[in-house]
């Protein structure tokens, strides 16, 4: 069936769903054609190239996550997020993926691709000995980080720490990902977004060298202070003047 041009409105509608569904299908067959694979989202941002990294570390991995940061029992015992993962090609992982695949009602039933996929992971993890990594969140940084982590984003902000990659996953939706990540530096698109028509060059028409950087919320965090902007959330204290 056709999948929906339009965003979700909520977490675990059919959009979502959909969605989810075609995330299993796109992964499994890059790795049945015999490549590594690097999924991601496109709420994502890169500060430097993740390929290098796993092509330098951990080897002996045959899958990598950006930790969610999630810690309930749905999620356990990865804490994966599914929304950036690299995967090596091999057995394991080619029968892991098709299972997903074979299996994609699970996805279905729970409204959650990354619930389904890691409840297989922890079996194969048993039955053959899949070995993954969730990778640390200093590093790859995600919407946890940006709600919950205020030190480790005024560091980013300060350029005293640079991860890898950033993702701004944890959010309601498409419009506060837009506004947070223009706050915090993170959009390169010219406007809210745009789109290149056939023969037009994509970096020149919609990207930007610099980012832009906006004031939305003095509560959020922010590539600079941003006193003078009203808070999202009630009762909330200016991101640049607390100590969390």
């Amino acid at each position: 069936g056709e999948v929906s041009k339009d965003e979700a409105e909520t977490y675990g509608d059919k959009v979502f769903r959909d969605m989810m569904v075609v995330k299993v299908v796109a992964v499994q067959l890059v790795n049945y054609l015999g490549y590594n694979v690097l999924f991601q989202d496109v709420d994502i941002v890169w500060y430097r190239n993740p390929l290098d990294y796993f092509s330098k570390n951990y080897l002996d991995v045959d899958m990598m996550f950006q930790d969610d940061g999630a810690r309930s029992i749905r999620f356990a015992p990865y804490e994966a997020n599914s929304g950036f993962y690299f995967v090596r090609k091999n057995v394991r992982t080619t029968y892991l993926l098709t299972t997903l695949l074979y299996q994609g009602d699970l996805v279905l039933s729970t409204n959650s691709h990354q619930q389904a996929l890691i409840a297989l992971m922890s079996e194969a993890s048993s039955l053959y000995g899949l070995r993954v990594k969730t990778m640390p969140g200093r590093d790859f940084p995600g919407g946890f980080h940006y709600h919950r982590d205020g030190r480790l984003m005024r560091a980013i902000a300060e350029g005293t720490t640079q991860p890898t990659m950033f993702h701004m996953s944890w959010t309601e939706n498409k419009a506060n990902k837009v506004i947070f990540m223009k706050q915090m530096g993170f959009w390169h698109v010219k406007g809210d977004g745009c789109s290149a028509k056939a023969g037009e060059n994509i970096l020149q028409e919609c990207c930007l060298a610099e980012p832009q950087v906006q004031c939305f919320y003095r509560d959020k965090a922010s590539m600079t202070p941003c006193h003078n902007s009203p808070l999202l959330d009630k009762g909330a204290k200016d991101f640049w003047e607390s100590k969390a």
